[in-house]
């Protein structure tokens, strides 16, 4: 049963990978604007052999669906295309950009968890409280205050005049880089026992990730209320109230499990959006991840580029989604048979 589950949401996840793969392409390809004109010089532009010979080297001189089959076909080999601002594979830059948006995203998603579960069960517990009364324009003004605001105010603050945390970058001056193994410095420093460039990139990691958890811990901290209260008002809680058990004991043994189907929810689509929409918080903090190279190629109208994370945005998403209905599965057998 719960392998043509997991079957059935794996050949729903392909088939919307293909269609991403195409809205995508015609969406990139309908942008106005030139690339020709973005990346050669004005020079260069006025040469009508200099841009025949772009075109006809990165395949614009083709027609829309050739262009989309060579793609496609390409794309089946794990060939992306080569970034017009790198020179490179695209393959290349998002092997080497990806894990400074993973690290930034996982740990904002740690603590995110932590936080938000654990403010929102406090609040339902302790429901119209002045605990919850706090909580609630807590997380009210997470979810409200703008991202890019928030990193500005908490670089200048936390990092410029308290000096609480290390400035922008991913390593302080004196720090090597560790061995590249999953390119997350504190992973990677970690595995190889540098627990000086540890301590440096997770002073480092630290700021930006509570900045782009804000928005996380609020959302979390409302849907983790609104679903434990509901879950307390069943039958089998207050049975569980009137047997004695503890107050923590309930919560953990009869109510976070079943709270937890929306919870997962939103913990994925968080850490997705977490990983794909740090433009603004990584340019701010120089932070050399999936979001900076996104911002680079749209203003250089680097296709190739263009292309490589939207699908890799899109990849990350539609991933994400199957483990979360895999999870709704197993905590939620009943699932499975719908």
């Amino acid at each position: 049963m719960l392998s043509r589950f997991v079957a059935r949401r794996f050949a729903a996840a392909v088939a919307l990978a293909f269609g991403v793969v195409l809205v995508a392409f015609l969406l990139t390809n309908l942008v106005p604007g030139d690339p020709a004109a973005a990346n050669l010089g004005q020079r260069a532009i006025e040469d009508p052999d200099a841009v025949a010979a772009f075109r006809r080297q990165y395949g614009l001189d083709q027609p829309l669906p050739v262009q989309f089959g060579r793609y496609l076909t390409n794309l089946l080999t794990g060939d992306l295309g080569r970034s017009q601002q790198t020179n490179r594979p695209v393959r290349t830059d998002l092997a080497e950009f990806g894990p400074a948006s993973a690290e930034l995203a996982l740990t904002a998603t740690a603590i995110s968890l932590v936080l938000g579960i654990g403010l929102g069960t406090l609040a339902a517990v302790r429901r119209d409280g002045p605990i919850d009364q706090a909580l609630r324009v807590v997380s009210l003004g997470g979810v409200s205050v703008p991202l890019f605001w928030l990193a500005l105010i908490a670089l200048y603050l936390l990092s410029f005049r308290l000096s609480l945390f290390p400035g922008a970058g991913r390593l302080g001056p004196g720090a090597p880089r560790p061995p590249s193994v999953t390119g997350m410095y504190t992973v990677d420093a970690a595995l190889a026992g540098d627990w000086a460039t540890f301590r440096s990139a997770l002073g480092h990691v630290l700021l930006p990730a509570m900045v782009l958890a804000a928005y996380t811990i609020g959302l979390l901290t409302r849907f983790t209320r609104s679903s434990v209260l509901e879950v307390l008002g069943n039958d089998y809680v207050r049975a569980a109230h009137a047997k004695g058990l503890p107050v923590r004991l309930v919560v953990r043994r009869h109510v976070m499990r079943a709270a937890l189907v929306p919870i997962i929810t939103v913990v994925g689509t968080a850490f997705a959006s977490l990983l794909a929409g740090t433009v603004l918080v990584e340019q701010i903090f120089s932070w050399p991840g999936i979001g900076s190279y996104a911002y680079r190629s749209a203003t250089t109208l680097d296709l190739p580029a263009i292309m490589g994370v939207s699908l890799f945005v899109a990849l990350v998403y539609i991933f994400v989604n199957f483990v979360v209905d895999v999870l709704y599965g197993v905590i939620d057998p009943r699932i499975r048979a719908s």
